[in-house]
């Protein structure tokens, strides 16, 4: 078999086992709690410490109930300042099994080869793997951006980051240490498939520990690791989502226009359109006055298109400008609105704009950008977003 060929065939298992992790890590259903309790029981002996005491809770805001009740079972642990005894058999038990997971990653990279600073070698290549073959990159970068982009960017960024957001709205994850079980597949199938290809080979403790690991994000979603006791969150009981656009290797975010993206046995709920987190009252009673309330521009966003760009255009009084064709997006136009003052507490105008890239469903969204009150024509308004003068926006070939 020739190089290429080889290559081409881990190529397809690495898209097999990425969508595996993947499946873990959006799985809906009961946890497996012998297998998951067996894993944390293991953790726990590595660092000498006895079984803990199990309490099974049905979402990650209801764990954080106990946790946040329980300081000395969950000591508060600020990293930035933070007065640790010198040696860690002093430190609190869920800083020991941290310590231990930074020292397995660190171990990791450096048996694929990696930096251990994920920015210094995490740059995602923007093509299809098939075609990064035959152009000569090398597999590993290739497995990085098949495996590791693609599952960091759903689990991590699309899934796991607005259910964070949800459950810790205020606390910003202090209340105790988290880990977060299936939603680590992200980086622990980064490294599972390494092995499994055959392009890494890592020293019995870390495949041992990495073992572990993956047996938590295969049976379980986040727990909470303490002194004696360790609380385990079941995984949801619906998670619904989209492929991201222009999508390569799987990536897909949560999203559903009729109900939570996501839901627990209690009923807890992430509301999500398109990848970004929203408040219940964007699916349920969205309105002008809300809108403008808010303060985050994604939630502004998502709730306007919500009611519809026409819809909050009428209501909310804006007066029309002009329009033109778009340049940068041909087939499209742009529209520029005045924005009444009180509305934005200051003068400005509005650019309605399509965005270039289809959606999944086929369609192209629309959305607003703020420009200076100064802009009466659209074409150099739009230049001024991109830091261009008109002249040299009405120039271009297609706006990415």
């Amino acid at each position: 078999m020739s190089a290429l060929s080889q290559d081409a065939h881990r190529l397809a298992l690495a898209r097999r086992l990425s969508d595996e992790w993947r499946a873990h890590g959006l799985a809906a259903r009961p946890a497996d709690r012998p297998a998951a309790e067996a894993a944390v029981v293991a953790l726990y002996r590595l660092i000498d410490a006895p079984a803990p005491e199990f309490v099974w809770v049905p979402s990650p805001t209801a764990a954080l109930s106990i946790v946040h009740d329980d300081p000395h079972t969950f000591p508060r642990v600020h990293f930035q300042g933070a007065n640790l005894p010198k040696y860690p058999e002093g430190w609190p038990l869920a800083v020991q099994l941290a310590n231990l997971v930074q020292d397995l990653r660190r171990g990791l990279d450096r048996a694929v080869g990696h930096g251990v600073s994920r920015g210094s070698w995490w740059r995602p290549l923007a093509m299809p793997a098939e075609r990064a073959l035959t152009t000569g990159v090398a597999i590993p970068a290739i497995i990085d951006m098949v495996v590791g982009d693609a599952l960091y960017a759903t689990l991590h960024n699309c899934v796991r980051a607005l259910i964070r957001a949800e459950s810790m709205p205020t606390t910003g994850g202090t209340d105790g240490m988290t880990w977060y079980g299936q939603h680590d597949a992200h980086w622990i199938g980064h490294y599972d498939v390494y092995a499994r290809l055959g392009l890494a080979q890592y020293r019995r403790s870390d495949a041992e520990l990495l073992a572990l690991l993956a047996e938590l994000a295969r049976s379980t979603g986040w727990w909470w690791p303490g002194e004696g006791r360790c609380v385990m969150a079941e995984r949801p009981t619906e998670v619904h989502t989209e492929p991201l656009p222009d999508a390569l290797n799987g990536e897909v975010r949560l999203h559903r226009d009729d109900g939570p993206a996501v839901r627990f046995a209690d009923d807890t709920q992430v509301h999500a359109l398109h990848g970004t987190h929203v408040p219940t009252w964007v699916m349920t009673d969205p309105s002008v006055e809300r809108i403008h309330a808010e303060r985050n521009i994604e939630v502004r966003r998502s709730a306007i298109e919500r009611i519809g760009w026409d819809t909050y255009i009428a209501q909310a009084r804006l007066r029309h400008i002009a329009t033109s064709g778009d340049p940068g997006n041909p087939g499209s136009a742009l529209h520029l609105y005045d924005v009444p003052r009180e509305l934005w507490s200051r003068p400005a105008r509005l650019l309605l704009v399509v965005n270039g890239s289809v959606e999944p469903d086929g369609t192209h969204r629309r959305y607003g950008l703020s420009v200076p009150a100064h802009f009466d024509d659209p074409v150099a308004a739009a230049g001024w977003t991109y830091g261009l003068s008109g002249e040299h926006y009405a120039r271009l070939v297609r706006r990415t």
